[in-house]
């Protein structure tokens, strides 16, 4: 098994209706949840998440993943190199 990294996601939501299903997966994953910063930026429309994450980084790309294929939600990752 690979050894645990820290790992941050950087979640847009543009549409309220994909809100739901955005939460569904969290909670699926959120044994390796250090932390989350919501931002509702209404002026533009969107919704903005932070989530900090400490896992292996098949765990994070699985969380990732699930979350790229929801609608209207575009995500990003970044994790330490150790």
């Amino acid at each position: 098994m690979e050894e645990s990294r820290i790992g941050v996601a950087a979640i847009i939501v543009e549409d309220m209706a994909s809100a739901k299903a955005v939460n569904d997966v969290l909670h699926r994953f959120s044994k390796m949840i250090v932390g989350r910063l919501g931002i509702p930026y209404k002026e533009r429309g969107v919704n903005v998440i932070s989530v900090v994450l400490d896992g292996n980084p098949d765990e994070i790309s699985a969380l990732t993943g699930q979350l790229g294929k929801i609608s209207a939600v575009t995500v990003k990752a970044a994790m330490s190199k150790k």
